[in-house]
This record gives structure tokens, C-alpha cells and sequence, in this order.
């Protein structure tokens, strides 16, 4: 990753802020996105202490502009992309049944149509230096998890669009790797919508259970030096799941069906 440039979206919490630092640490040259450009400047300031060479940009990745000013800004600076990881991304939890629909509009602008848009413009850059082309998924984009069919479907989406992107350019050296977190620490949950479009605030899951940030980060980032092109992480929730969508998909319904049915304040029983 030695002066390797990076760009992140959804940077500035989360997997994305884990990633930023993990980058850093191997040498990359990182640039930012996300919406709180408060406190992409905080790590920012940090990285720099570090003598990390970093760079900030407001982005709400909804934006078709704001994604092409990511990329322009980025180009700007360090003069290339090497990397691009579209981790930007929110969730929702509610039944299908008592959803506004703007929610699953909602959650495929930031997921789908952001992971669309910053690939778009990054693209040519990333060809011309035969770097890596990133999306953070979950293992929602392998199986329906029911109560979260917007981000079911988004992360869905963004798999199958990285994978066809995989193969129109199979001959032109593009690496293209799709991570699949588990459940993993971080605010997603915090912030995810339910059904009237409003955030549920506290967790329903128990957060000190899960996989670090961090600990997430790492296996993504030896995922792209790696080159890997698929990435499951967690075993019960992430790959046994994964192996059983493919050979037992009715057994999976119902043990993701219970499952899920276990978490506090869960929407079915």
C-alpha cells in the first residue's frame, strides 16, 4: 500500500474511519468522504500528526456531483486512484408491509446509487493504474434478511453490479472485491431507518459481541493487497449462511426468520 492513493467513502465513523486508519498505517495516501466534514477534519488533523498525507471532502454520495467532486478533488491532489472503496451506507428495520416506500428509495441512493456514481468517475483512474475497485456489502447481499428488505436489496444490487464490472473488464487488469461484514460494531445499526423514515437510535443488538471495526478493516485491506474477489466475513453469520442460501435455501428462511425474530423490539415474531 506504500504511497498507494485511496479514496473512502463514509469515512468518517464506522468500518470507513477503521479503514482509513488501516490504509494509513501501510503507507496509502487517503482521501475522505463523508457528509460530517467536522469530523473528517478531526482525523484529518490526526492523520497528518501521523505524517500521513490525507484530504477531506464533504460528500453525500446521493449526490451525482458531490461523487465527481470526490474523485476530481482527489485526481487534484495526488494525481492518480489506486483504490476505491464504496463503504458509505445505511440500513433500515421495519417490515415491508408498514414501509414508506421513500425509505427504500432512501437506502438505494446512499447504497446503490453512491457506490454507482463514485465508480463511474473513478473508473478511468483506477484502469489506467490496474488498482482496486471495493464494495462493502454485508451478508444481507446474500440472503433476505427479513425487516431489512431496502438494504437486502441495495447490497443485492451493489454485488451484482461490482461482479458484471469484474467481467466487462476482465482483460483490462481491474481488480474488483466485494466484502461481506457480518454483524459488525459500528453505528449502522444506530442509525438505520424504520418504517416512517426516522432513525431507531439505540441498537437492538449487542455490539460488544460483534467484530470490531478494526479487526473488520484488516481482513478487507489483506483482501485488496490479496486481490481477493470475494470476501465473507464471521462464520455462523457469514459463511455457513452464505453456504446454506446455496444448498438449503428453505432451511436458511427459517433460521434467519428466528434469528432476527430474537432481537428486542423485532418488528415479526
Amino acid at each position: 500500500m506504500q504511497n498507494k492513493v485511496v479514496i473512502i467513502t463514509g469515512a468518517s465513523s464506522g468500518i470507513g474511519k477503521a479503514l482509513v486508519y488501516e490504509f494509513a498505517k501501510r503507507g496509502a495516501k487517503i482521501a475522505m468522504g463523508a457528509r460530517n466534514l467536522d469530523e473528517l477534519h478531526k482525523i484529518e488533523t490526526d492523520l497528518k500528526s501521523r505524517g500521513v498525507d490525507a484530504l477531506s471532502v464533504q460528500t453525500d454520495v446521493t449526490r451525482e456531483a458531490d461523487c465527481k467532486n470526490l474523485i476530481e478533488k482527489t485526481v487534484e491532489r495526488f494525481g492518480k486512484i489506486d483504490i476505491l472503496v464504496n463503504n458509505a451506507g445505511i440500513s433500515m428495520r421495519a417490515l415491508f408491509e408498514d414501509l414508506e416506500l421513500d425509505v427504500i428509495r432512501r437506502l438505494m441512493d446512499v447504497n446503490f446509487w453512491g457506490t454507482v456514481y463514485c465508480t463511474k468517475f473513478a473508473l478511468p483512474y483506477i484502469l489506467k493504474a490496474k488498482g482496486s475497485l471495493v464494495g462493502i456489502i454485508s451478508v444481507a447481499g446474500f440472503l433476505g434478511l427479513p425487516g431489512r428488505t431496502g438494504y437486502s436489496a441495495s447490497k443485492f444490487a451493489v454485488r451484482g453490479f461490482l461482479n458484471t464490472l469484474r467481467v466487462e473488464n476482465l482483460k483490462k487488469g481491474l481488480h474488483v472485491l466485494v466484502a461481506a461484514p457480518g454483524f459488525t460494531a459500528s453505528n449502522i445499526r444506530k442509525t438505520a431507518l424504520v418504517a416512517d423514515g426516522h432513525q431507531q437510535g439505540d441498537s437492538p443488538r449487542a455490539e460488544n459481541k460483534m467484530m470490531s471495526a478494526e479487526r473488520c478493516a484488516q481482513i478487507i485491506v489483506n483482501g485488496v493487497v490479496k486481490r481477493k474477489r470475494e470476501i465473507v466475513m464471521t462464520l455462523v453469520e457469514g459463511k455457513i449462511s452464505v453456504f446454506l442460501s446455496k444448498w438449503f435455501p428453505s432451511l436458511l428462511d427459517k433460521l434467519a426468520y428466528s434469528h432476527m425474530a430474537k432481537e428486542p423490539d423485532s418488528p415479526f415474531k
